[in-house]
C-alpha cells in the first residue's frame, strides 16, 4: 500500500537546538514537592513533608520510592 506524499511548509522557522548551551545562565532555583502547599493544621504532617523535601534536596532525587519514605518516617521515629 502506497500513502500520497505529504506537503511541507515551505516557510522558513527558526529553529532552537536546546541541546546547546544557554548563553545565560539559569537560575539555582530547586523544585520542591511541598514548598508551595498550603500549611496543614497537622504540625506532625508538616514535619514529615519538610523530612521528605530534605532528604530529596540531599540525595538530589525529584521523586523516591516508597521504601525512601519509610526510611523517612523511621528517622523522625516512626515504628509499626
Amino acid at each position: 500500500m502506497q500513502f500520497p506524499a505529504q506537503q511541507t511548509n515551505s516557510t522558513s522557522v527558526d529553529f532552537v537546538d536546546r541541546r546547546q548551551e544557554p548563553t545565560e545562565p539559569l537560575p539555582k532555583a530547586e523544585r520542591r514537592q511541598f514548598s508551595d502547599q498550603r500549611k496543614s493544621d497537622r504540625p506532625e504532617v508538616d514535619e514529615l513533608a519538610r523530612a521528605i523535601d530534605d532528604y530529596k534536596v540531599r540525595n538530589r532525587r525529584r521523586f523516591i520510592t516508597f521504601e525512601e519514605i519509610y526510611d523517612v518516617m523511621v528517622s523522625l521515629g516512626y515504628h509499626k
